[in-house]
């Protein structure tokens, strides 16, 4: 991968002739600034959205094949794969044979390929790391898949948009950067871990930013403070938890890989069309999802089997390995175990609750219960019955 900036002064030396007249399809938040970008930049700039929603001085068409007839250069900038398509299968007969398709939506690395395989050596992909702000300074980093001759036409509209990365193939530039987006999921869900348990502890929300804005996510937290305070605020979304989850689900489905961020950002209780730190300012789970685990631990606590029953459906099933056998006991045979008392050494024994993760009526939860010379990791699998969760299923293992 290789990274290059213009000379702001030679627009087209070591480069075709530079293209003037640029059709935006996608007038979004990144659209909508990279179209001003440009225009601002003296490039002839006309655009296009399927909302009709104007995009401050950029002209815009009702019809984006009016645009496209007189580009050299047509620019993507939509939500996804499936807009891609559409959009270019409603434009594919207004395009000139020397007209150059650049698109910077995120989309699947399938769909990149499959968009190249379609429009050949004119079709340029470009997705960009950096959000509104970037587009708007022109300090995105773009990561752009094209033949040499398509790059070359494209070159200076590139860099007054950013820094262009080249890499070999449309598909890897689009699995970069859903990677890429993938990093920032993982700091927004950490951001969101420590807010919540700096809740728990009932620590000051500005004391707490303060202290974050001096360590490793500090970045994140000067940035997006104004969203961080819980407070409502008329700050405008840069990058929404809805686009975010889109682009974390499509990393899962390419990767066939596991990806806690898809499932928490698709189940956030947040706006989908708020910026992607709000949702570090809702909770993980309700509270109601976690009483028959709390329910459980003061089972093991008291050994009072009481709890257990508070905690279980009366159908549920407890499984794992004992002694080398499998042993699957009913809720009767469970609580026969314990007998109202602790154990003898209850004061050296702690658990934690470390995941619960909620689909509509069901869930699933992971703890670790540290008991004497032996630690269990167990697995619930839990229901919503009525207005409560109870515990279907637990399955364990045993580390001696």
């Amino acid at each position: 991968m290789c990274a290059c900036r213009r000379n702001p002064d030679a627009a087209t030396v070591g480069h075709m002739t530079t293209p003037r007249t640029i059709a935006v399809l996608g007038l979004g938040r990144m659209g909508a600034a990279i179209a001003t970008r440009l225009a601002d930049h003296d490039w002839d700039v006309m655009g296009w959205t399927r909302s009709g929603r104007p995009a401050g001085a950029v002209e815009t068409t009702r019809d984006p094949n009016d645009a496209v007839a007189k580009a050299d250069v047509v620019l993507l900038a939509l939500f996804d794969g499936e807009a891609c398509q559409q959009v270019v299968d409603r434009v594919r007969g207004s395009l000139r044979p020397d007209t150059i398709l650049l698109n910077t939506s995120t989309i699947a690395p399938a769909e990149a390929s499959e968009l190249a395989r379609q429009l050949g050596p004119s079709y340029v992909h470009a997705p960009v790391l950096g959000s509104v702000p970037a587009a708007a300074a022109g300090t995105l980093q773009i990561l752009t898949a094209a033949d040499q001759g398509a790059l070359d036409q494209v070159h200076p509209v590139l860099e007054t948009l950013g820094t262009i990365r080249r890499v070999d193939a449309a598909a890897t530039a689009a699995a970069l950067k859903l990677i890429a987006n993938s990093s920032l999921a993982g700091a927004v869900l950490a951001l969101g871990d420590s807010l919540r348990q700096a809740d728990a502890l009932r620590l000051p929300r500005a004391q707490v930013l303060d202290v974050l804005e001096l360590g490793p996510l500090g970045g994140l937290v000067t940035r997006k403070r104004t969203f961080l305070t819980g407070e409502p605020t008329a700050a405008t979304a840069e990058f929404t938890i809805g686009a975010l989850a889109k682009d974390m689900a499509l990393l899962a489905a390419a990767s066939n890989t596991p990806l806690h961020s898809a499932a928490e950002l698709a189940d956030t209780l947040a706006d989908p069309e708020a910026d992607i730190a709000v949702a570090t300012t809702v909770p993980a789970v309700g509270d109601a999802v976690l009483d028959p685990l709390r329910a459980y631990i003061l089972g093991h606590a008291t050994g009072d089997p009481i709890h257990f029953r508070d905690a279980f459906l009366p159908t549920a099933h407890i499984e794992g390995i004992r002694d080398g056998a499998i042993v699957s006991w009913r809720l009767d045979e469970y609580c026969a175990l314990f007998h109202g008392r602790p154990a003898p050494d209850e004061p050296t024994r702690h658990r934690r609750i470390d995941t619960v993760d909620v689909h509509g009526t069901v869930a699933t939860a992971t703890m670790t219960l540290w008991h004497g010379a032996d630690t269990f990791t167990d697995i619930f699998l839990l229901v919503r019955t009525d207005d409560s969760w109870r515990i279907a299923n637990k399955a364990y293992h045993r580390h001696s």
